[in-house]
């Protein structure tokens, strides 16, 4: 019988975000799942930020950005961040409607693709200030200054416990 070798973790980071409901708790919780889905790793999470929506309307933001390492690839990730959404109730009503929960895989490695499923990295990764802040926090050099002065003028702040 053929032993099966499962290939090396993959560094992925994942934006995390809800704004109906109980928010940061759903952002909490979510990041705790990460570390419990199948061949995957929390390795590190930013502080939650709080975000006014942007391209869209209703409540306030929380936003979060987490490392993780796994050896699922892109794909499957993909699902098993779709099932985390729908298991906290995520509905797609509209395009950038209000959520209690949205997870979005931003990098796979250096992987690059573009399908009607996934397209990595995340197309508009550079142009949230909710996603470079916290990102910096857990992979400062996916992030230059020159991102940051880009989005200085959207509504973000740092959430405290």
């Amino acid at each position: 019988m053929a032993t099966i070798t499962l290939r090396e973790p993959v560094s992925a980071y994942v934006a995390l975000g809800a704004n109906l409901g109980d928010a940061a708790h759903a952002v909490k919780g979510a990041l705790a799942c990460l570390d419990q889905l199948p061949d995957t790793q929390l390795v590190q999470a930013s502080a939650l930020l709080g975000s006014a929506p942007v391209d869209a309307h209703g409540p306030a933001y929380v936003n979060a950005v987490a490392h993780i390492q796994t050896r699922l690839n892109a794909v499957a990730l993909l699902q098993a961040l779709q099932g985390l959404e729908n298991a906290a109730g995520r509905t797609r009503h509209y395009l950038h409607a209000p959520r209690t929960l949205d997870l979005d895989l931003l990098f796979y490695g250096e992987a690059q693709m573009q399908s009607a499923y996934l397209t990595l990295p995340h197309p508009r990764w550079q142009q949230r200030a909710f996603v470079l802040l916290p990102l910096q926090t857990v992979c400062a050099h996916k992030v230059s200054p020159q991102m940051l002065e880009a989005v200085a003028h959207q509504s973000v702040s740092w959430l405290t416990d």
